[in-house]
This record gives structure tokens, sequence and C-alpha cells, in this order.
């Protein structure tokens, strides 16, 4: 599947109740990568909600089942790292109004390009880029791992990769989400 725009790890153990627990909501497909599905969904909304309901009916499912699903809201695919940044950039630039004043930090989970890219190298790249552009608006930001407002989140699986931002509110409401 080409066009994902949902990146599910999932545990060992559970990975068919995985599976077709998420089938219904949208198609899901096995990656290459150890315990990492991925799927299209149209309603990002009701993806959440659903999840969230299952997590209040059964935590079980995200303790033996799903370790963290995340919708992404912008995507692309990427055949360098020169490109993922380029890309990634112009990706991550659609939020600068949102991240103005506030506290943020950009977490990545990449999936392939071992040795071409680096994940903390990655998300300090945006970070400066994010931080450097604020401050060229006049409008303070700073970088906060503890008490985040906002983590902007970057997904890689193989030549692919997704973004999406999400407030502190939505991180509490979709603990599922994991990103730290």
């Amino acid at each position: 599947m080409h066009d994902w725009n949902v990146v599910v790890s999932v545990f060992e153990p559970g990975f068919k109740r995985a599976r077709d627990l998420l089938e219904p909501i949208g198609p899901v497909q096995k990656t290459d990568y150890f315990n990492v599905l991925v799927m299209k969904i149209d309603d990002t909304e009701g993806f959440l909600r659903t999840l969230k309901d299952w997590s209040a009916k059964d935590p079980d499912i995200f303790t033996q089942c799903i370790s963290r699903a995340i919708p992404l809201t912008v995507l692309f695919g990427f055949q360098t790292p020169a490109e993922f940044e380029a890309k990634a950039r112009e990706a991550a630039a659609r939020w600068l109004p949102d991240l103005a004043g506030t506290r943020f930090h950009v977490r990545m989970h990449r999936r392939g390009f071992a040795g071409r890219l680096s994940s903390q190298n990655e998300e300090r790249f945006l970070d400066e880029f994010l931080l450097s552009k604020l401050n060229e608006a006049g409008t303070p930001v700073s970088i906060d791992f503890q008490d985040p407002d906002a983590i902007l989140s970057v997904e890689t699986v193989g030549q692919r990769a997704g973004l999406a931002l999400w407030t502190r509110d939505q991180l509490r409401i979709y603990s599922f989400l994991g990103l730290d």
C-alpha cells in the first residue's frame, strides 16, 4: 500500500488481533519492518474516537495488541536524505502559525534508511528550522521535552514519510499516539 496515512506499531503476540481489529476501519497492510502496519483512513477524527472507545472498553488492546497508532497529515516520498530534509522542512512549515508562541519539539520514528537518516539529527534539524523561522517572524517559541504545548510527529516507513502536529490536549486524550 503506497498511499497509507497511519502507522501502527504492534506487540508481537497481538499482531493478528491488531490487524483484525483495524481492518474494518480501513485497509491495513503489513510492512517490511518488524511489527509495523500501515493503514489508509479517510476520517482521522473518527479513527481517533474509535481507538479511544476501544481503550475505554478493553485497555488490554493497548498493552497487548497495539503499541501505538499515529495518523499523519502530510505525506511524501523521498529517495535521499537531502530530499527527505527538503520535503520535511516544506511540510513542517505549514504548522508555523500553529507553533507561534508555544513550547514544542519534534519526535521522529524512523523505519528504514538506517545509517543514512538519524532520527535524532533529523529531529534537531526540524527543531532548528522551525525555531529559526518563528524567531524571524518575531514569535517567540522554545523547545520543551518535559511539558510541550505541541509535538510535531515525523514517521518514516522505508522511503515514505508523514508528519502531523499534536497538541497537549490531543496527546492527553489519545495516549495511544505514543509520541514520547
